[in-house]
């Protein structure tokens, strides 16, 4: 017994072999060229303390290197970096400090108080 399905909703890598691999490839690849361009322009930005200091972070903790890229390439979209100015060590530090300060702000750590109970025993536990 077949149905007869309507063949609208089948995506074409459903049905030909090896070709979700290459699709996958092919996403792969475009991923790496906007990774690639985003290190360009951000090396553009920073002068050369600045990349050494961000590359140390890259090392430590790439999830936060990958946050001050973010905001370098926003800070220039927006036009507070202008075409031809550089970030300096020293101005990166700040923007490292803006991050700290955000992330504290909106990340506070719920702490958990044990207060226990004063009994007439508690001295005689050995």
């Amino acid at each position: 017994m077949t149905t007869n399905l309507p063949m609208e909703n089948v995506n074409l890598s459903q049905i030909q072999p090896g070709a979700g691999v290459q699709n996958e490839s092919d996403q792969d690849a475009k991923r790496l060229e906007q990774e690639q361009v985003r290190r360009d322009l951000v090396a553009s930005i920073l002068d050369s303390a600045a990349r050494e200091r961000l590359s140390r972070i890259a090392l430590v903790s790439p999830e936060r290197s990958a946050k001050i890229e973010g905001l370098i390439l926003s800070l220039a979209q927006a036009g507070k970096i202008q075409r031809g100015q550089r970030v300096s060590e020293n101005q990166l530090i700040d923007l490292l400090e803006q991050l700290e300060e955000r992330g504290k702000s909106t990340n506070k750590k719920a702490t958990v108080v044990f207060q226990r109970r004063k009994d007439i025993d508690d001295d005689l536990d050995f």
